[in-house]
């Protein structure tokens, strides 16, 4: 391990937390209403409760990865959003999944990784 392993974290959250960011920042600028038509057009059950689910998980829960805050809990979140989309939309619809897949992959890293060292959350961490 070189001495750049443990700020891999770092990156990782600024990838992947963005990525959400963006998309959960479209879906709140759209509305409740607009992210549960097309939760429900694809045919996802509870469509209005997902998307309250959808724009909380990737507006705050992105912001909070990419400060490092709860980082653990909300990727996991962000895994099962990821594992939902590919195999409840993309792949029942013919869609492409590397966006998807990719994503999925950074939530998984970051539930192993967690914050990092150069986050928020370090800050209130106690040490011995």
């Amino acid at each position: 391990m070189n001495g750049l392993a443990p700020y891999a974290a770092f990156f990782m959250r600024l990838a992947v937390g963005g990525v959400f960011l963006a998309h959960g920042w479209t879906k709140y600028q759209r509305g409740i209403p607009a992210t549960a038509g097309f939760l429900h057009d694809v045919g996802l059950p509870f469509a209005t409760a997902c998307a309250v689910y959808l724009i909380v998980v990737e507006t705050i829960g992105a912001g909070c990865v990419l400060l490092g805050i709860l980082t653990r809990a909300f990727a996991a979140l962000m895994a099962v959003n990821m594992a939902v989309a590919i195999f409840a939309v993309k792949m029942r619809h013919g869609g492409n999944i590397e966006l998807e897949a990719l994503l999925l992959a950074g939530a998984v890293t970051l539930v192993a990784l967690g914050d990092g060292p150069l986050s928020i959350a370090v800050r209130f961490k106690k040490t011995n």
